[in-house]
């Protein structure tokens, strides 16, 4: 192999083409941004996430992610409520049961990935750069939820006075725990139990 000037090597031509950042902008380069924040998050966690590997990841320019996300902090979080939000559609079947079962499904499925338990870990894994912000991603996600529940008062399907986000929590909570502490399998047949199981004890404990 022939020597360069320098007297190195010359490049391979694989570390040539990652050398040199994709001319990726606007939106092509913000899906292409989040999407590998996403992945490194999910295989390198917090620590490995940091700007320089997110724009190699992404094959863009580090400047280019600093100019439109200025922070690490804004960029983790944008990436985070991004896939959230792709993968937790919010369903409006007229039913309020089979609305939260479809909801609670995918959010069954997502943790079920590796992708999806690492986000979840995100949520209690400590760095100082994200300490006030790391559990509003999660949170928030499952406060839009609690629009199916107030659907549901609205259709005479739930009694009035019933607790949207206790409701959503009760059964998110569930799902979460098994995650993160016993590992037990998640699916949508779990999920159509802990739905009746929440639903009609909203039912019982306002009719008594």
């Amino acid at each position: 192999m022939a020597a360069t000037p320098s007297g190195h090597p010359p490049a391979s031509p694989s570390s040539q083409a990652a050398a040199a950042p994709l001319r990726r902008r606007g939106e092509r380069m913000r899906q292409a941004v989040l999407a590998a924040t996403t992945r490194l998050l999910s295989t390198q966690g917090l620590a490995g996430t940091t700007v320089a590997a997110v724009a190699r990841a992404a094959g863009v320019h580090e400047t280019s992610v600093y100019r439109r996300w200025t922070t690490r902090e804004n960029l983790i979080l944008d990436a985070l409520t991004t896939e959230l939000d792709t993968a937790l559609p919010l369903p409006d079947t007229g039913e309020v049961r089979e609305d939260l079962v479809r909801f609670f499904t995918a959010l069954a499925r997502l943790l079920d990935t590796a992708q999806g338990r690492a986000l979840l870990r995100l949520s209690v894994e400590h760095d100082d750069t994200l300490a006030d912000r790391r559990l509003p991603y999660w949170t928030e996600r499952l406060q839009r939820a609690a629009v199916l529940v107030r659907r549901g008062v609205e259709r005479g399907q739930l009694p009035a006075g019933t607790d949207p986000g206790l409701v959503v929590e009760a059964v998110g909570g569930a799902l979460f725990a098994r995650t993160l502490l016993s590992g037990a399998p998640l699916g949508e047949p779990l999920v159509r139990d802990l739905v009746a199981l929440v639903l009609d004890g909203a039912r019982g404990g306002r009719s008594r």
